[in-house]
Order: C-alpha cells, then sequence, then structure tokens
C-alpha cells in the first residue's frame, strides 16, 4: 500500500501521538514494576518515533518547506514551540540511543538516571510534534489545502 504524500502529515501526527501515550503508558509499567510492559512500550515508542522520521523526512524531500502563513498572535507562539521541538527532536536521539543502551547492557541505575532527562523531553517532542501539525494543517491558521 503506496501512502499518498498529502496524508504523510497526518501520518507523522499519528505516530507521534502513539509515541507519547506509549510512553506514558511504559512510564506507568515501570512505576508498577511490570518490567516485560514497560520494555515493550519504551520499544515500540521507539519504533513508532523512528517510522514518524522515515515518515517526515520522505514528506518533505518531496514537498519541501511548509510555511506557516498564520499571523498575529499565534505566529510567535508556533515559532517558539517550532523552534523548541527542532532543537529537543535532535538533542533527543542520541540520548534515547544511550537510554536504550544502559538498558540492554543491564546498567539499570544508569538507565533510570538518564531515562529520568530523557523521558520528559522525549515526551515533549512527541506531543508538540502534533501540537505543531495541528496548528499548521488544522487551525484556522495553518496552510489551507
Amino acid at each position: 500500500m503506496v501512502i499518498p504524500v498529502h496524508a504523510l502529515p497526518t501520518v507523522n501526527a499519528t505516530l507521534n501521538a502513539a509515541s507519547a501515550l506509549l510512553l506514558l503508558a511504559g512510564f506507568g509499567f515501570i512505576k508498577t514494576k511490570r518490567v516485560a510492559a514497560h520494555r515493550l512500550c519504551m520499544l515500540t515508542a521507539f519504533a513508532c518515533s523512528t517510522l514518524f522520521l522515515v515518515s517526515y523526512l520522505t514528506y518533505h524531500a518531496q514537498v519541501g518547506s511548509v510555511r506557516f502563513p498564520g499571523q498575529g498572535p499565534v505566529r510567535p507562539v508556533y515559532f517558539t514551540i517550532l523552534t523548541t521541538h527542532t532543537i529537543l527532536a535532535i538533542v533527543i536521539v542520541p540520548l534515547a540511543l544511550r537510554t536504550f543502551w544502559l538498558a540492554a547492557r543491564g546498567r539499570y541505575e544508569l538507565h533510570r538516571r538518564w531515562a529520568r532527562v530523557t523521558l520528559p523531553l522525549w515526551l515533549y517532542v512527541s506531543v508538540t510534534g502534533v501540537v505543531i501539525y495541528w496548528l499548521l494543517y488544522r487551525s484556522p491558521w495553518g496552510v489551507t489545502a
């Protein structure tokens, strides 16, 4: 099945939302010492984020940049969210990889320390990805078809 390019932003937002929900579920599972469920959620969140990256790059390779047409007070809000999202999306890659590597090596105390930083940043990136999608494609200030 081939997904049309115009549908990719919605796919991307869905993958970001799924990642956020999986991160929250994984956090809940580890708090209740359900390690296997935690591991599955975190690995699935990582898979969703990886699929998001592939889809995002595919979309922008075909479409290029998409300009935010909104004006007024929403404009600085959008660009503040976009800037923090973009910077943290770059930062989260090595953090997530290191956090996973520590868990895979059984270095759980270090894994926990890294996860205390990685989880909130990854969650922020996932949630703001959905917010950016909504502002850019679904809000009254966004792109019109």
